[in-house]
């Protein structure tokens, strides 16, 4: 059979890759995002208890109604913002497949998305497999800035949406209330979407505030804000996030959910409700928990050869390897695993172009004795 693909372009995710590389040397795995210690006690209980009372069966399409209260509740309670529960709230089995659902509710043939390159690696497919044009605008170190005259530069009649990111992966970078309002400039008397990927939300530090457009009336009327259950309570196994958007957008976006996946994980959803219920500020505990962490590798790392650049957002920290090695970057990671037992993702992958920028991404979702073996390992390359 000659089978011609859809993603020429598309192989293996990094993630994958390295995580399984990972494993196979029984290397610390510092490059996929996920924590390696529990959840919240209270949450994981609260899930078998939720399928021994029998919550077992199809779930609303939009998601469980006392789960959908919550995340009003707390939309509300976090940023000011009111929402119609049953018309711009839909619960989506991960945030990606919110994002994918979002550019085929909207994005058509010939449609031009602009994408900020570092970019998580779902952007581009959904909008290739959907028939739109990406459009990259890249950031570079140290401190992947937009540059929003670029950003108007790229605008064209076929410009359909922008996929903006913040605190954003992989960089750690977080969005200034100026970026919002330079962004609504760019936007303002356009039918340019936004999709804003705010699965970090909770993870700002040093006394910075997520800027989410939840808080920017202006934006929030164009904007489909996507957001994670499983990054801010310690559980990316569960796969379960949701899609804030005006109900025209929410209506769209929920006739491609109802095909794709239909309906999100239902046992989960009552244990998230009724966590939130009892632990309703559970979130702002997370900037001290992760700044911790954050601090930890770093001084950890402090008598290495890396150089930290800023993280302000994310369980992410950049590390410029280039006093180390002249290797590229996804050499260098192979020359970590093999060398002291360490898994760290390349920077590159994340570039459509493939931009060397002699920097690799650590994850530090991890436990304080993970963390310390991983960085005295570091230090010794």
């Amino acid at each position: 059979m000659n089978l011609e693909t859809k993603l020429p372009s598309v192989g293996e995710t990094i993630f994958t890759t390295m995580s399984a590389l990972a494993a196979e040397k029984q290397a610390i795995n510092l490059s996929q995002g996920f924590p390696d210690y529990r959840g919240p006690e209270k949450l994981l209980q609260a899930l078998g208890e939720a399928v021994v009372a029998g919550n077992n069966q199809y779930a609303p399409l939009a998601g469980v109604p006392k789960l959908v209260e919550q995340i009003a509740l707390k939309v509300k309670s976090y940023y000011g913002r009111d929402l119609d529960v049953a018309n711009e709230i839909t619960v989506t089995p991960g945030a990606t497949e919110a994002i994918y659902s979002a550019v085929s509710a909207t994005v058509r043939a010939g449609d031009e998305v602009i994408v900020f390159d570092p970019a998580y690696d779902s952007y581009q497919p959904a909008i290739e497999l959907n028939g739109g044009i990406p459009v990259h605008i890249q950031l570079l170190p140290p401190t992947f800035e937009v540059d929003w005259e670029q950003v108007r530069d790229a605008i064209t009649p076929r410009t359909r949406m922008i996929i903006i990111n913040t605190p954003h992966n992989p960089t750690g970078t977080v969005w200034k209330a100026s970026d919002l309002d330079a962004l609504a400039d760019v936007v303002r008397d356009t039918d340019i979407l936004i999709i804003s990927d705010e699965v970090y939300e909770h993870l700002v530090y040093d006394g910075q505030i997520h800027q989410s457009l939840n808080r920017h009336p202006e934006l929030a009327a164009r904007a489909f804000i996507v957001s994670s259950f499983g990054k801010t309570y310690h559980v990316t196994g569960w796969r379960t996030g949701y899609c804030v958007a005006p109900a025209a957008l929410t209506k769209e976006l929920r006739k491609v959910h109802q095909y794709v996946t239909f309906t999100s994980h239902t046992p989960i959803q009552h244990a998230l409700a009724s966590y939130m219920t009892e632990e309703p500020d559970y979130p702002r505990t997370l900037p001290a928990f992760f700044m911790q962490k954050r601090d930890r590798l770093a001084n950890g790392l402090k008598d290495s050869g890396f150089k930290l650049l800023d993280s302000n957002g994310t369980y992410f920290q950049l590390v410029d390897y280039t006093a180390i090695s002249d290797l590229p970057d996804d050499h260098f990671v192979l020359k970590l695993v093999d060398e002291i037992g360490v898994a760290a993702i390349p920077l590159s992958p994340f570039y459509a172009n493939g931009q060397q920028t002699g920097c690799i991404r650590l994850c530090f979702a991890k436990a304080d004795e993970t963390i310390d073996k991983a960085a005295e390992r570091l230090c010794k390359i």
